[in-house]
C-alpha cells in the first residue's frame, strides 16, 4: 500500500489550516494522500468555511480510506487555548512543537513516507523556550541517531520547476557571512547536494554551480578574496573527488536561462542570494526541502501569513508542490532500496 504523507499543523493562527484545506480540495482525487497531525479544531473551522469534511482518525493507516472524501486529521497535539487568526500565542507553542515531533516519529517508524511541515512562527516558539533556529535544525536533531547511507546534512535547498538552489549559510546577518564561509563548509554542502541530486532526484551525473560571494565573483581579488581563497579552492578539491562543480560564478548572471539549462543546482553563499531568483521566477510555487537526512522533509516556501489569515486569499500552490516533491523524493529513495 502507498503510505501517506504526514503534515504537521504548523502555526494554527496563520494560514496553515486554510492552505491545507485548499490543498486537499485539489489533491483529494489523486494518489497524493496526506494527513494532518495536531489539533483538529482550527482545521475544522477552516473546513466549515469551505464546506468540506474533516475526518478525525486514530491511526495514520486510515488515511487512504478517508482521503478521497475528507481531510484526515490525527487529533493528537491539543492547543492550550483557542487559536485566534492573526494573533499567535506562545501558550500554543508546546502543541505546535509536539505535532512536529509526532510527525517525525511517524516517518521514522515507517508509518508515513515523508514529512511536510506547515509554516511556524519561530518568534512565538522562541518565547516558549524552543531552542532550535527552525524546522530544519529541529528535524535534523530528532533524526540524528538514525542510520543514513549518504552524505548527511542538514542542507536547505529551495526548488521550483527548472531551478534548485541550496544555501551555505541560512539565517545569518550579511555582515557575518564572510566569516562563516570555509572550504570545509562549502565542500560539505556540495557533497550533500550531489548525493541528494542522485538519490532523491534521480539525476545520475549532477552538474553543480557555485556562486561567488562578491560582485563579479571577486574579479580576481579586486573586489574581494573569498572566491580565490575559499570558494574556488573548495571547488577544485570537489572536482578532484569526482564531483562536477564549477568555480565561483558571478551571481548576477548565474541564473540566466542558458545557465539554468546547464546546471542542476546552484549553491548560494547566503540566504537572499539564493531565494531572490526562486521567488522572482515562481513566487507561489517554491518548496523548501531539507537535504541529507534519513527522512524526507519538505515545506512550503512561505511564512505564516498572519496578515491574510481568515481572508480566504491564501494560495496553496507551495504546499501542493511540497507534497508532490516529498512524494517524488520518497519514491526515488524507495527505488534505491530505501537508502
Amino acid at each position: 500500500m502507498n503510505k501517506p504523507i504526514i503534515v504537521s499543523m504548523g502555526e494554527p493562527s496563520g494560514i496553515a489550516p486554510e492552505i491545507a484545506i485548499k490543498a486537499w480540495q485539489i489533491l483529494h482525487a489523486t494518489e497524493h494522500h496526506f494527513a494532518i497531525i495536531g489539533d483538529a479544531e482550527p482545521f475544522l473551522r477552516a473546513a466549515d468555511a469551505a464546506n468540506i469534511e474533516i475526518r478525525i482518525i486514530a491511526d495514520i493507516a486510515e488515511t487512504a480510506h478517508y482521503f478521497p472524501n475528507a481531510l484526515p486529521i490525527l487529533h493528537t497535539a491539543k492547543l492550550n487555548e483557542k487559536a485566534i487568526l492573526g494573533r499567535p500565542s506562545p501558550k500554543n507553542a508546546p502543541a505546535i512543537i509536539e505535532a512536529i515531533k509526532q510527525a517525525i516519529g511517524l516517518v521514522k517508524e515507517g508509518n508515513a513516507k515523508a514529512l511536510v511541515t506547515l509554516p511556524i512562527a519561530k518568534s512565538v516558539l522562541y518565547e516558549a523556550g524552543f531552542e532550535f533556529a527552525g524546522h530544519t535544525e529541529f528535524v535534523a536533531h530528532e533524526v540524528r541517531t538514525m542510520p543514513f547511507h549518504h552524505a548527511r546534512g542538514p542542507v536547505m535547498m529551495l526548488g521550483i520547476d527548472g531551478l534548485k538552489v541550496a544555501l551555505v549559510t541560512i539565517h545569518a546577518p550579511i555582515s557575518v557571512v564572510p566569516s562563516l564561509l570555509t572550504i570545509d563548509k562549502i565542500m560539505d554542502v556540495v557533497r550533500v547536494v550531489n548525493s541528494s541530486l542522485k538519490n532523491d532526484f534521480g539525476i545520475p551525473n549532477p552538474r553543480i554551480a557555485l556562486l561567488g560571494l562578491n560582485p563579479h565573483a571577486g574579479e580576481n581579488g579586486a573586489i574581494g578574496r573569498e572566491e580565490m581563497e575559499i570558494i574556488n579552492p573548495a571547488a577544485q578539491l570537489l572536482r578532484e573527488g569526482g564531483i562536477d562543480c564549477s568555480d565561483a560564478l558571478p551571481a548576477d548572471s548565474a541564473f540566466s536561462p542558458h545557465s539554468r539549462a546547464h546546471n542542476d543546482c546552484f549553491i548560494a553563499m547566503y540566504h537572499d542570494q539564493g531565494l531572490i531568483p526562486i521567488k522572482a521566477l515562481d513566487f507561489w510555487g517554491g518548496v523548501n526541502v531539507t537535504l541529507g537526512l534519513p527522512i524526507v522533509r519538505t515545506s512550503p516556501d512561505h511564512g505564516t501569513g498572519f496578515d491574510i489569515a481568515g481572508k480566504n486569499i491564501a494560495k496553496p500552490d507551495s504546499l501542493i508542490a511540497a507534497i508532490k516533491m516529498a512524494a517524488d523524493i520518497a519514491d526515488n529513495r524507495a527505488k534505491n532500496n530505501g537508502k
